[in-house]
């Protein structure tokens, strides 16, 4: 390929001059985090913790 060929080709497909508008990487990652938290179901409790505040509900009026 010629060096004229070469540069006919590069200036087919220039870079835009002008930064495309898009979506950022940081902006990208922080949507797939919360679409994560929002998909996961919320834990079962902790038997033990479950147990512990079984105990310390409501109390009856003396």
């Amino acid at each position: 390929m010629s060096a004229s060929e070469n540069k006919a080709q590069s200036e087919a497909r220039p870079w835009p001059s002008v930064p495309v508008a898009g979506v950022s990487m940081r902006d990208l990652l922080a949507a797939g985090a919360a679409a994560n938290v929002i998909s996961t179901p919320p834990r079962l409790p902790d038997p033990e913790t479950a147990r512990e505040r079984a105990g310390h509900g409501h109390r009856d009026a003396a």
